[in-house]
């Protein structure tokens, strides 16, 4: 089972449900604060942080960046610039662990880093 926490800035019930849609029961999902999410992926009590904002890396990331540090952390997309999915399986692939994205791609973002996650996980 993998678990995801969804911070961010906006959209955090909106994330949570397009995980469980796509993640199915592979995944254990729980919406928290930015700061109490990416806390849980730190100490190891959650295995990724996905959140959105208007920008795709600010709210969505900034205490991820914080406290997991950057080289953790992926913008995904950004307002004009969708997530490709090449880019994520590289991100995964680096050992990325929190991931921002804008609210309007939430539906690729999330179908993207999570395929990438299950390939690597298998």
């Amino acid at each position: 089972m993998i678990k995801i926490v969804v911070g961010g800035a906006i959209e955090k019930k909106k994330v949570a449900e397009s995980i469980t849609m796509c993640g199915g029961d592979r995944v254990e999902v729980k919406i928290m604060s930015d700061i109490e999410a990416a806390m849980q992926v730190k100490t190891g009590k959650a295995n990724y942080y996905f959140g959105a904002c208007a920008t795709g890396g600010g709210g969505a990331l900034a205490m991820a960046i914080t406290l997991l540090g950057a080289s953790k952390c992926s913008t995904v997309s950004m307002p004009g610039n969708p997530p490709e999915e090449s880019h994520v399986d590289e991100m995964v692939k680096q050992g990325k662990v929190a991931f921002g994205f804008t609210s309007d791609h939430i539906e690729k973002a999330v179908p993207f880093i999570l395929n990438s996650i299950f390939k690597k996980e298998e």
